[in-house]
């Protein structure tokens, strides 16, 4: 144990950037997610907004842990949403806390195409004008892409902005026009399956550069923490949590052929580089 504490001391910390930290499976024992968080190493979470009503919930918990945080209108969400207002008021929010040092991006904003029943027309306006307060805000944009990666480049190639493709899980081709476009794409849970081909070709063959870690929990978990079919028939659910993130980190190693030092400091400093200032809140006053 001395010995693996020694090496964690001489290790960048993690960086989830992406973790639901507000969501209702953390209400009974958030303080401990965040408690192990720390000492498994992760020393600084993204907290991405969903929707208008959480706006302010996301924003409380990063001041409370040093984390930080995002402001956006999930895909999911768009339908519940009323239009004007709500864009409204992200607009509003954004000017807000302007100067909130803790405030990193607009998101998690973006498409999804995989959820049957969505109005696509509806999730793609509400996307467009998120992206042009980005650009107005000058934030970068913590993205969803599910089964829509050419629209949401279609709109990147207009909107000048950057930022991260969350949990991608795209072809090869889209990957590289994201990382032209000076996007970051994330890699988390589904990474640790083997049978993940796409995903794991991918965080083995992008430049080094493009890979920032996720855990998207209290979702996505990963292998050892999925459940099995006698476990959801009875209605077992297996949450993920930030701590996860250096075991899951273990794969891209192994994917690599790094070792978990490199691993940690090239996606931190590509955090850094897709969120300026996480970088700048991270070095203090």
């Amino acid at each position: 144990m001395a010995g693996i504490a020694g090496i964690m001391r001489r290790m960048p910390g993690w960086i989830d950037t992406h973790c639901h930290l507000d969501a209702p499976e953390f209400d009974a024992d958030r303080d401990d997610v965040v408690r192990r968080a720390r000492e498994a190493g992760v020393d600084q979470v993204v907290v991405p907004a969903v929707a208008v009503g959480n706006f302010e919930a996301v924003r409380a918990l990063a001041h409370r842990h040093g984390f930080a945080y995002a402001l956006g209108i999930h895909p999911l969400a768009v339908d519940a949403a009323d239009e004007e207002r709500d864009l409204a008021a992200l607009q509003a929010a954004l000017a807000r806390h302007r100067e909130d040092p803790r405030l990193v991006a607009v998101g998690e904003i973006g498409l999804d195409h995989f959820v049957p029943g969505l109005d696509r027309a509806r999730q793609e306006r509400f996307y467009a004008a998120q992206l042009a307060l980005a650009r107005d805000f000058a934030l970068p944009a913590i993205v969803h892409v599910r089964r829509s990666a050419d629209t949401l480049l279609k709109h990147l190639r207009r909107i000048d902005v950057r930022g991260i493709a969350h949990a991608f899980n795209g072809s090869a081709q889209q990957a590289r026009t994201f990382v032209d476009l000076g996007f970051r794409l994330g890699f988390g849970g589904a990474m640790t399956y083997e049978r993940a081909l796409q995903i794991r070709r991918l965080a083995q063959t992008v430049p080094a550069h493009a890979i920032v870690l996720e855990t998207d929990a209290p979702d996505i978990p990963p292998h050892w923490l999925y459940r099995t079919a006698a476990q959801r028939a009875a209605g077992a659910r297996m949450r993920n949590e930030p701590a996860e993130l250096p075991r899951i980190a273990r794969t891209l190693c192994t994917l690599r052929g790094w070792p978990a030092e490199q691993v940690a400091a090239v996606a931190r400093a590509n955090a850094y580089a897709a969120l300026p200032r996480l970088a700048a809140l991270d070095a203090g006053p």
